[in-house]
């Protein structure tokens, strides 16, 4: 029996909102345990208010432990903590070492080679067979002793200064009759994007229908948002809004909370909408469907119909007007249709009305020609 329990995951926002299950899948399993969830700092809203962990360990991944000297001084706070039982859920370098030298007595996981050494027991990701939470959850049972499964699906707690600002944000833009869209045009890798000229379309449209239109995104993407409105024939519309690098992660989800759609990219912020209950139609072009789609039966995915589609890369090699198929091959009116389909079947309603569905995970996916 696992009394001390670390769990490391130094990835991005939607990599981190994934492991939301495994925590959750552990305490039903050690209800007595001490969780500790390893991440990076910059994400803290996302999991600090997490019920199910007792702790949160934050590395400043781009701050001050983004070097030599006080990563290992890291590793020598995680060694105090004498724990018991680590898993990595993340096969990259620096979570990989972390793990390898935590002091841990039984290190189990994802790994590099080397570190890999240090590892009581080494697992492949499947993500590219099936879905990522599926994949670490093989990780707990193969090589954590997990016997029972409790799938909560994605889950995020709200800070309370976060969940007072988010409802201030709200009422200082919207009033109690907007039925809001959220837009969600970035994405860490240029090959998920979607076309700004598409968005452009599909914002044009809802506003048509009397929706209000909401761009979000963090800082990186004020410039592309406002390349994307510069294309609206509504674009000084009373129904457009635009936070797009104006909200913390918890914000984030206290806004998204308030909508009743977010058509997004494959994103963080797409899995945050997921964890805030918010119906979503994403596009996928080059991310692979099975490991990555929006974990919740009531969201759409539609798949690109380009050969070419998973090639999993960050840039799209191809030049000329093979140059981003994939993308190009899923026009706005597809958008559009499952966007008011949505909107027809949840009536309208903000995310925080709408019931959730325990064990119902997986996505509509729809395959066009």
């Amino acid at each position: 029996m696992y009394r001390n329990i670390l769990v490391i995951n130094l990835m991005h926002l939607g990599d981190l909102l994934l492991t939301t299950p495994v925590l959750r899948t552990l305490r039903a399993n050690y209800p007595k345990a001490k969780i500790t969830l390893l991440a990076d700092l910059k994400l803290a809203d996302t999991v600090s208010e997490n019920k199910y962990i007792d702790e949160c360990m934050f590395l400043d991944k781009k701050g001050k432990d983004n070097h030599f000297a006080p990563f290992v001084r890291f590793i020598q706070r995680v060694r105090q903590k004498h724990f018991d039982l680590v898993i990595n859920l993340h096969r990259n370098e620096r979570a990989s070492a972390l793990a390898a030298f935590s002091g841990g007595k039984e290190i189990v996981g994802y790994s590099k080679p080397f570190f890999s050494l240090f590892f009581k027991k080494v697992l492949i990701n499947k993500k590219a067979q099936m879905h990522q939470i599926h994949s670490h959850f093989e990780v707990l049972k193969e090589a954590a002793g997990v016997t029972k499964i409790d799938d909560g699906g994605l889950e995020m707690w709200l800070p309370k200064a976060a969940k007072k600002s988010a409802k201030k944000i709200w009422q200082s833009n919207f009033s109690s009759k907007d039925k809001v869209v959220a837009f969600n045009i970035g994405a860490s890798w240029l090959g998920k994007r979607w076309l700004d000229t598409y968005f452009a379309r599909c914002a044009d449209d809802l506003i048509e229908h009397n929706y209000t239109v909401l761009f979000l995104g963090g800082t990186m993407d004020v410039e592309i948002v406002e390349k994307c409105i510069a294309q609206m024939e509504h674009r000084t519309s009373e129904k457009l809004r635009v936070l797009t690098g104006k909200l913390t992660l918890g914000e984030l989800g206290g806004v998204l909370a308030n909508c009743c759609l977010f058509i997004t990219t494959d994103s963080g912020p797409m899995h945050v909408g997921v964890a805030m209950n918010v119906p979503i139609v994403t596009m996928f072009g080059a991310s692979p469907v099975p490991g990555f789609y929006p974990y919740d039966a009531k969201d759409i995915l539609i798949k690109s119909p380009a050969p070419c589609h998973p090639c999993d890369i960050q840039i799209c090699p191809k030049r000329g007007e093979e140059h981003m198929k994939c993308m190009k091959s899923i026009p706005p009116a597809a958008v559009l249709k499952y966007a008011y389909e949505q909107l027809e079947r949840f009536g309208g309603k903000p995310a925080r009305e709408l019931p959730s569905h325990y064990g119902q995970y997986e996505c509509r996916v729809v395959e066009l020609k």
